[in-house]
């Protein structure tokens, strides 16, 4: 019996969100019937059910991995036991699914399952930064706060794999110092607590190029230590604001340094027609770097789709995202 997680009522995620059984989804024509095999708990998840968002959806769940076990007749690019994710917000937090099959993407099926059910969103994000807002080359510095974040590993990694330096702007706690050498092994130049990083002199004394990218997922006090190490012409791009703060920004930055402020979503992205192109080619570029051991997962736990409730009431706390992410598990098939 088809299970999904799913809300009447805006509100706390752990309170709110409740299990029910459902219909087997039937496949029209050009739809497959895809069995989920895991999916993981997003901020942006926990923020349609708490109702943040202007747009709701019926069912939730962004991303996730799932197995094909039917197809449409008129279905011509995937078969039964193709390993797919969904290419579209797709309601993953429930047994079965079906979508049209040009809203999925087939993956290796010996692809790592945790990288595999968070390869939509945050490594798609996290290319479309690196690439669009401006033209980086080896030897470039990248400056981000949030940097133990799932996008936070993920744009240090990208980065190695292209010969950009990174400073990394984390909060200090008490295993600081493990946490700093655990990204430095994934491939960061610098990692800086948000004290270190109003101190540090590392640009001042050539020690490294000054940033031309910075990306803020926080916002606040946070974004603007960031802001201030950017040179000229250079770009701040906000995809987060974990903190609830808005950004000033000081006229130097503006009149005098020509900075430019964006901000990214990586849905309203890819709906672009002149990205839409572009796609295929940074899929098969991120299946690419997972499948040569260049793209590790981030820090995880899976949980049990029926333990859900200790998912949703751990993704996010009253001071932003805890380290790991959280991804509901359906590998062992539920039952109510």
């Amino acid at each position: 019996m088809p299970l999904k997680l799913t809300f009447d009522t805006n509100g706390d995620p752990a309170k709110v969100v409740y299990i029910t059984a459902y219909d087997m989804p039937i496949p029209s024509e050009k739809e497959v019937l895809i069995q989920t095999i895991a999916a993981p708990v997003n901020p942006v998840d926990i923020n349609v059910v708490q109702g943040k968002y202007t747009f709701n959806f019926e069912q939730v769940g962004f991303e996730g991995i799932g197995r094909v076990i039917k197809t449409g007749k008129g279905v011509k690019n995937f078969k039964i036991g193709d390993h797919v994710v969904p290419t579209v917000y797709a309601g993953t937090w429930r047994t079965h699914f079906t979508l049209l099959e040009d809203n999925l993407l087939r993956i290796p099926k010996d692809m790592d399952i945790a990288l595999a059910a968070t390869f939509y969103v945050n490594p798609v994000t996290v290319y479309a930064m690196l690439k669009d807002f401006i033209k980086l080359e080896p030897g470039d510095t990248v400056i981000q706060n949030g940097a133990n974040s799932a996008c936070g590993v993920i744009v240090i990694q990208m980065c190695k794999t292209w010969g950009i330096n990174t400073v990394n702007v984390v909060r200090d706690r008490p295993n600081i110092n493990e946490l700093k050498q655990f990204l430095k092994d994934l491939g960061a130049t610098y990692v800086l607590t948000e004290k270190e990083i109003k101190e540090t002199n590392i640009f001042k004394t050539g020690q490294l190029d000054m940033p031309s990218l910075g990306l803020n997922c926080i916002g606040g006090d946070l974004a603007n230590n960031i802001l201030r190490h950017l040179k000229d012409e250079g770009v701040l791009v906000t995809y987060g604001g974990m903190s609830l703060e808005p950004i000033k920004v000081s006229t130097t930055s503006l009149v005098f340094k020509n900075i430019k402020i964006e901000g990214f979503n990586v849905t309203r992205w890819v709906n672009k027609e002149q990205n839409v192109v572009k796609l295929p080619a940074i899929y098969k570029d991120i299946i690419d770097m997972i499948m040569n051991g260049d793209l590790k997962a981030p820090p995880h736990v899976f949980v049990n789709f029926m333990d859900y409730k200790k998912a949703l009431s751990s993704v996010l706390t009253k001071n932003g995202m805890v380290g790991s992410k959280y991804i509901l598990d359906f590998r062992t098939p539920p039952k109510m």
